[in-house]
């Protein structure tokens, strides 16, 4: 059974480029454009694996990853950042929302596949 990964990002070419590389290896994409779009996205169902962006519209990264925290639906998804974004403290507030890992833009192919796989077991 394919396992469903969610990509929270506002930009378009990135959800693409995700998709595109996750896809071929099994993995069934859901796509949304900022925070409460995942959400929206997320509910009443269960995902393997969330990644998500940091800087988006309408909600951030932490905002929707403490939101995804809260919901006891939720409770134990990993959820990956995919940002620009590489600062220490903005690595320890994203652990402290409760990401799983951290993975900078622009991203290798093989890295992402490896972690997915790595993160969905």
């Amino acid at each position: 059974m394919a396992q469903t990964v969610l990509i929270v990002d506002d930009a378009k070419a990135v959800r693409s480029m995700v998709s595109f590389t996750l896809q071929p290896h099994g993995y069934t994409m859901i796509e949304a454009e900022n925070g409460q779009d995942g959400l929206d996205k997320l509910a009443g169902r269960k995902v393997d694996l969330i990644i998500t962006d940091l800087n988006m519209p309408v909600m951030d990264g932490f905002t929707f990853i403490r939101s995804v925290r809260a919901d006891p639906a939720q409770a134990g998804v990993p959820i990956m950042m995919l940002t620009t974004e590489s600062a220490p403290e903005k690595k320890a507030i994203g652990r402290q929302a409760g990401a799983t890992g951290w993975l900078n833009k622009p991203f290798k192919e093989d890295q992402l596949v490896a972690i997915a796989r790595k993160l969905t077991g």
